[in-house]
């Protein structure tokens, strides 16, 4: 983690060997790596990808302040492979510039569809891009390698499941705007075995019951109605040759009681909320975590992700599962330090279910866990104007934060692993940065996942 304050300092300086922020600056480069793909791959069963959204270095401090008093207190910050991404939508990360200027990270920030696409299909394209490259040609998802394995596939989010980051591991499409579309594609054509996301056409924020329903996020009218009396047209997802059809769960009891037991091929969860599980409720939304009580009518992500295990975990040749925690995006663009922490403490739990899933169910020699962001949103740092840390006051006490931005920036966010073939990602990282010290690119996620599992 980064410590004390680090003003606009020239960059040949960082590249000195100084001490910046608290950390030792390498004086050169890593070797390149030869042969980079050369790793245990073939016993890959399942891999699973949680991205908070939004996320940076402060993001994470701050939450383990607020919830521990200290920092790397969390599973992930304990996984054995440990690096920096780059999320640029096109072009390439330069340390150079980055670390010349406080607003140089501010200039040209990828968007969640690009970075979403970018990871998923290992390929850069421009914002606004949901599965399609810079001439708007559809790209293949990695979901699709495992679809194509006779793997199970699925998506779970706590925004809108057509919005960008879930999208863009299953559909394509020139622009993530087009919900509906997107929706369309996710629920009719893709073989997709779990989506679960908010966007319910009959609810606010608050899930109270909305007369005037909003369509667009499930595919419009007529695919909700279809949904609802079970002739809605949709893909072979089992490879059986039949179309198979969505169970529609939306009560927070049947979220719950879903964790174990008992559950459909194929499922479909959209609780009854419109955007978000809770970042978007009403109250004061720059209050400190938890002060303004939570939606009690919809269920966490944590349960949503242990939904979807449950689920996908019944296909014996294996499964690949995006989880997004996508509300810490939108904590950050409305600089809310309270629900940041909420929302990042949610993601959290949902990692550590995961986890304990690959315990008691897995085991970490076939299963490959990989937590990380989309990019960073907010430029959060302790000091305004100042890359530094926020500033730690103790459990239970918001830590002092400061926010630069209201937008995305492009600085290089935390990517964690563990489990089968995760040291491939310390093979793939030969770039160096001056202060975060090896990194790897959005696109070489997937470029590593496909060679574990080919």
């Amino acid at each position: 983690m980064v410590s004390g304050k680090f003003k606009k300092t020239a960059t040949s300086v960082l590249l000195m060997g100084a001490v910046v922020m608290g950390l030792v600056v390498p004086a050169a480069a890593a070797p390149v790596v030869e042969d980079k793909l050369t790793g245990n791959g073939k016993d890959v069963k399942n891999v699973i990808v949680l991205i908070s959204d939004g996320w940076g270095y402060n993001q994470i401090l701050a939450t383990d302040y607020y919830n521990d008093g200290k920092a790397g207190t969390q599973r992930y910050e304990k996984f054995p492979t440990k690096l920096a991404m780059s999320t640029y939508s096109v072009g390439a990360y330069d340390p150079e510039i980055i670390w010349s200027s406080f607003d140089a990270v501010k200039s040209d920030a990828t968007d969640s569809a690009a970075a979403g696409t970018a990871m998923s299909t290992g390929s850069k394209t421009y914002d606004a891009a949901i599965g399609v490259d810079l001439e708007e040609q559809e790209l293949v998802h990695i979901a699709a390698d495992f679809e194509a394995l006779g793997r199970a596939t699925g998506v779970v989010s706590s925004v809108q499941f057509s919005h960008a980051t879930p999208a863009s591991f299953v559909a394509h499409n020139t622009s993530r705007n087009n919900y509906s579309a997107l929706a369309n594609e996710m629920l009719m054509d893709s073989a997709t075995d779990v989506i679960i996301g908010a966007g319910h056409p009959f609810y606010d924020n608050d899930s109270h019951f909305n007369s005037s329903p909003n369509y667009k996020y499930v595919g419009g009218q007529s695919t909700w109605e279809a949904l609802l009396d079970g002739t809605l047209d949709t893909a072979d997802a089992d490879g059986d040759g039949n179309p198979d059809p969505w169970e529609l769960i939306q009560l927070k009891t049947d979220f719950e009681e879903m964790q174990m037991g008992e559950v459909p091929n194929r499922l479909l969860g959209i609780p009854q909320v419109a955007t978000t599980l809770q970042q978007s409720r009403s109250g004061e939304g720059k209050a400190d975590a938890f002060a303004v009580p939570f939606n009690a009518d919809v269920p966490t992500l944590e349960v949503m992700t242990k939904v979807a295990l449950n689920v996908l975990d019944n296909d014996d040749d294996g499964f690949f599962l995006m989880v997004e925690g996508g509300a810490i995006d939108w904590a950050g663009h409305a600089n809310q330090s309270g629900r940041l922490i909420e929302e990042q403490i949610d993601f959290n739990n949902a990692v550590n279910a995961v986890c304990d899933w690959v315990q008691m169910n897995s085991s970490w020699s076939e299963t490959l866990v990989i937590v990380t962001g989309d990019h960073e949103t907010g430029y959060l740092t302790g000091t305004e104007g100042v890359y530094d840390e926020v500033v730690n006051q103790g459990a239970g006490v918001m830590p002092i934060m400061a926010w630069n931005s209201g937008n995305h920036t492009n600085q290089l966010i935390p990517f964690f692993a563990k489990g089968a073939g995760s040291e491939l990602f310390k093979k793939l990282a030969d770039q160096q940065d001056p202060v975060r010290g090896a990194y790897l690119d959005n696109t070489e996620l997937s470029v590593a996942i496909r060679s574990l599992i080919q």
